[in-house]
């Protein structure tokens, strides 16, 4: 038999073409299978859009069922350069008028200068530098020097003293400086400070700690020009000039006066933090944080209304093309629609404030389907409501309320092992595996199909070749014949 280099040559039939034609045909039932795949990977993303649009709700609604979010307590000062505050669920209602008088401020020292920061002081023995913290009590200070006549001083029994050594390795105004910074529990900062003159560079210590308490009491055993330097008794030699004092906060709460180490004042007025900023007068009002439960409501309206928007999307009618959205007519997203909205409709347990359904706090149906919020109705029950508003969405003893109850239900939807929503999505799941089984199955037989086929055309081309060149061979005989 004659050998075929392209199909159909030997036959001048066209069988490429028919070959083509029978596998488009062949491949009907894979292009019915890709469109249903289509399908039911658009549902599986429609799932996935609602429950992202669920989540949302159910982390609002669980937001809302938290009964600590009620009882809040928000400290708002009318002069908030001036202080500023924060309160625990457990501060009570008021208002106070503070002034402040004083800021808290820490103790600086700062040593006579010296030409050159690397340059050493003294002739390099060891010597021990021993720091302790206190309170300076009368005596003058003289703020020219900012050294004190007089005083005395008091050591802080519940600070331990902290001592460094200055040696030949580090007796250095920058190796002094390196030595005290090093140190863990020295308490203190030391700094270089150049002040421009013939000798600038003086070291600078400034205590850690704000408060009259922390006023600094320098001791030096050694070498005689460390301690001439360092060595620091506000109520004996002095050669370290004060160049700012430590000092307490001073202010009045309701008349009252109040002291405090720190520009933080707690205590001052019960579970009421202040921090004070600089000197003036504010007015502190304690109230309920009432304006935490209008935004966690807030946001429970708008993930309601975005799964509404959602839902809309996904069951839509296009009166144009007439089809429906990928979920028109699904019965899942119909059934969580309709619990949903019958949950919200449904009336709650009432305190004695009588607030039992969400109209009643200015939180509504509309005619689309999502809800709205009258501001000043709502602003007006949690003005004067808030313990019934807090019934409504926490519950009492951890039962009850729209918030624990939206979210159990969205739970029962979206549960990992049997929720409504997941059942809908494994079932999706399961079609578009047996889809894509059917699918290779009847890819794999029609591409044996084909090749029978090919198969069976270029044998039927090889035997008409062999049957034109035998015609031809015989046309050719024939022919001769004739004319001999």
């Amino acid at each position: 038999m004659a050998t075929i280099s392209s199909l159909g040559v030997g036959s001048n039939l066209d069988l490429n073409s028919l070959l083509a034609n029978i596998k488009t045909s062949a491949q009907a039932p894979l292009i019915a299978l890709q469109q249903q795949q289509r399908s039911y990977t658009s549902r599986l993303s429609a799932y996935g859009q609602l429950s992202s649009a669920l989540s949302a709700l159910q982390t609002a609604a669980a937001a809302l069922a938290k009964s600590t979010l009620f009882q809040g307590m928000k400290a708002s000062s009318t002069a908030t350069d001036v202080l500023t505050a924060t309160a625990l669920s457990t501060a009570a209602v008021g208002s106070y008028a503070v002034n402040v008088t004083q800021l808290a401020q820490a103790q600086s020292l700062a040593a006579a200068g010296v030409t050159s920061t690397t340059t050493a002081i003294g002739g390099g023995a060891a010597t021990t530098v021993t720091l302790d913290f206190g309170t300076i009590s009368g005596g003058t200070l003289d703020p020219a020097t900012g050294k004190y006549t007089g005083a005395t001083f008091t050591a802080d029994t519940t600070r331990a003293a902290t001592s460094i050594t200055i040696d030949a390795s580090n007796n250095t105004l920058a190796g002094i400086r390196d030595a005290i910074n090093g140190s863990a529990t020295m308490g203190v900062t030391a700094s270089i400070v150049n002040d421009g003159s013939a000798t600038p560079n003086r070291l600078v210590l400034t205590s850690k700690l704000t408060g009259e308490t922390s006023s600094m009491r320098i001791a030096v055993t050694g070498d005689a020009a460390l301690s001439g330097m360092l060595a620091n008794d506000p109520a004996a030699t002095q050669n370290l000039q004060q160049t700012a004092v430590a000092q307490n906060a001073n202010l009045t709460v309701n008349g009252i006066a109040v002291t405090s180490a720190t520009n933080t004042v707690a205590g001052a007025i019960q579970d009421v933090t202040m921090t004070v900023a600089k000197v003036g007068a504010s007015t502190l009002a304690v109230q309920n944080d009432s304006a935490s439960v209008e935004s966690a409501i807030t946001a429970f309206v708008t993930a309601y209304n975005s799964l509404q928007s959602v839902a809309n999307q996904l069951t839509a009618f296009d009166a144009t093309k007439k089809s429906g959205a990928i979920l028109m007519g699904d019965s899942t997203l119909r059934n969580i629609q309709v619990r949903i909205r019958t949950t919200l409709n449904t009336a709650q347990v009432p305190d004695s404030s009588g607030l039992a359904m969400l109209s009643q706090i200015g939180v509504s149906f509309q005619k689309d389907g999502t809800l709205a919020i009258d501001s000043a109705k709502l602003t007006t029950a949690l003005g004067s409501q808030l313990s019934g508003v807090a019934n409504l969405f926490s519950g009492t003893a951890g039962s009850g309320g729209y918030g624990a109850q939206m979210s159990s239900l969205i739970t029962g939807f979206t549960d990992t092992t049997n929720g409504s929503l997941t059942v809908a999505t494994k079932g999706v799941n399961t079609t578009l595996t047996s889809l894509g089984k059917q699918y290779s199955a009847t890819s794999d037989r029609i591409d044996a199909t084909i090749a029978r086929y090919k198969a069976q055309f270029t044998q039927l081309d090889g035997l008409m070749s062999s049957m034109n060149q035998t015609s031809s061979y015989l046309a050719q005989q024939f022919k001769t014949t004739s004319t001999n």
